[in-house]
């Protein structure tokens, strides 16, 4: 079997360490070479066979002891939930698990996550549907699972309304989502809450130039707390796709500033992924833009935090093919910008690659790239985390079916280890957590039952690094 890292548009054969996991989630590995990461444990979960369960999103808490998942479960005979679980991260053993189910027994979806500061609450968002879907934020007691408080929200236009993105100000105090309204036209939706009792403190929306489609994505709080940005896809003047960055006072929601950003081919660019420097200066951005060969590029841009001004865009056409990044992280020093996602090959139908690129943080100038191609399949990056130390990038995604996650050292790209889950199904992980003390790693997403109707269990599992 052959593994192939390229770095800088090159390729190199070696092999540096290999999980297969031949047979199913047993509790053991096979691993090759002194640096091969030790799978932990692995965990399925479902409410009832024969259904669908997706996990979106993962975190550690602060003091690395639990991770949790969240999601969408089927339940028999009924609507999806909210399934939220909390893992012991050592030895996957689940401390607890909540579902929610709304008000109307119908359709609910968790779509983010996220932990206060001292860890003793988790909050998730996403939707819950009523007579249309609204915003369902929960917060729960970490320790237990029990519900502290949820709050719906229904937008200004009274339709549907979807949260996608979480984050906790860096006080504890507030708790932000964000999503789409429905106003009539879809609008950006931001809405702040009291992190203790779930009381609204603000709610603001964002139309886009073209008065049409608009919706965030991601979402970021400064250092200091003081001010919230957003993005996502606006549809401008012309009908065509921009990204759209806004920048808001995290205490009363009042818009800072606006940036829209349309690319070279006036055409379809979507913002997916969004990161804040540790110094709190700069705003990056990344998404997929379509280039001079009419196909999507990466995009990622740095603004400056303060006012919005453009300090650099860089692009990335890897094989004249579609390319479209779906995660970002910063080096915790603040020096390198690190994106991934599924970069095609042109000269394969259906062939695609993860490419991850870091780019200095300053002036956007490349500082390495690494595909990851294995034996020709379609590969998609999916999440992208960060050492603390900041010494690693790990990239986890979709080969072909099977979840794989690749560690990159981040001065030069050069593979560390590959660690692959091989059950002979359709496996496609979605999110990523590195615990704080960098010696874990958490893959979380949807594993395929083996039916012939592709329904799907939570799949998580634990590395470590």
């Amino acid at each position: 079997m052959m593994h192939n890292f390229g770095v800088a548009g090159s390729r190199f054969g070696t092999l540096i360490a290999v999980i297969l996991l031949l047979t199913g989630l047993g509790p053991t590995a096979q691993g090759a070479g002194p640096a091969a990461p030790r799978r932990l444990w692995a965990d399925r979960y479902h409410d009832s066979p024969n259904l669908f369960d997706e996990a979106t999103d993962v975190e550690v808490s602060p003091d690395g002891s639990t991770a949790f998942v969240t999601g969408r479960s089927d339940e028999s005979g009924q609507y999806n939930d909210y399934v939220t679980i909390a893992y012991d991260v050592m030895t996957g053993t689940r401390k607890w698990v909540s579902r929610f189910n709304g008000p109307k027994n119908r359709s609910d979806a968790a779509y983010d996550l996220g932990i206060s500061p001292d860890g003793s609450t988790v909050f998730v968002t996403g939707y819950t549907n009523d007579i249309d879907p609204d915003f369902g934020t929960i917060a729960y007691n970490a320790a237990t699972g029990a519900e502290r408080w949820h709050a719906k929200y229904d937008g200004p236009g009274g339709g549907d309304d979807v949260a996608y993105a979480l984050g906790v100000s860096p006080d504890g105090s507030v708790v932000y989502v964000a999503g789409y309204v429905d106003g009539p036209e879809e609008d950006y939706g931001i809405v702040a809450y009291d992190a203790a009792t779930g009381g609204q403190l603000w709610d603001a929306q964002y139309k886009g130039d073209g008065n049409s489609v608009d919706a965030v994505y991601a979402l970021g709080v400064s250092p200091d707390g003081a001010t919230l940005f957003v993005t996502g896809l606006s549809y401008g003047i012309g009908g065509t796709g921009d990204f759209a960055t806004v920048a808001l006072d995290a205490a009363t929601g009042a818009q800072k500033w606006v940036v829209p950003y349309n690319g070279p081919k006036n055409d379809a660019d979507i913002a997916r992924a969004l990161g804040v420097s540790p110094d709190g200066t700069t705003v990056f951005v990344t998404g997929s833009t379509n280039g001079i060969y009419d196909s999507a590029d990466y995009a990622t841009i740095a603004y400056d935090a303060a006012t919005g001004a453009k300090r650099w865009i860089a692009r990335y056409d890897g094989h004249s093919a579609t390319d479209i990044p779906y995660a970002l992280g910063v080096s915790p020093d603040g020096s390198k910008v690190f994106v991934s996602g599924r970069s095609d090959r042109d000269t394969e139908p259906l062939g695609s690659d993860y490419a991850t690129l870091a780019l200095d943080a300053g002036t956007g100038a490349r500082v390495w790239v690494a595909r990851f191609d294995h034996s020709d399949e379609y590969e998609v990056a999916e999440a992208l985390g960060v050492s603390p130390d900041g010494s690693a990038v790990y990239v986890a995604g979709n080969a072909n079916g099977d979840y794989v996650t690749v560690a990159y050292q981040a001065t030069t790209g050069a593979g560390i280890w590959l660690s692959r889950t091989r059950r002979g199904h359709v496996d496609s992980p979605s999110a990523l957590a590195v615990s704080p003390d960098g010696s874990t790693l958490v893959v979380t997403g949807s594993m395929w039952q083996g039916d012939p109707d592709y329904n799907m269990d939570y799949g998580t599992i634990a590395l470590s690094t």
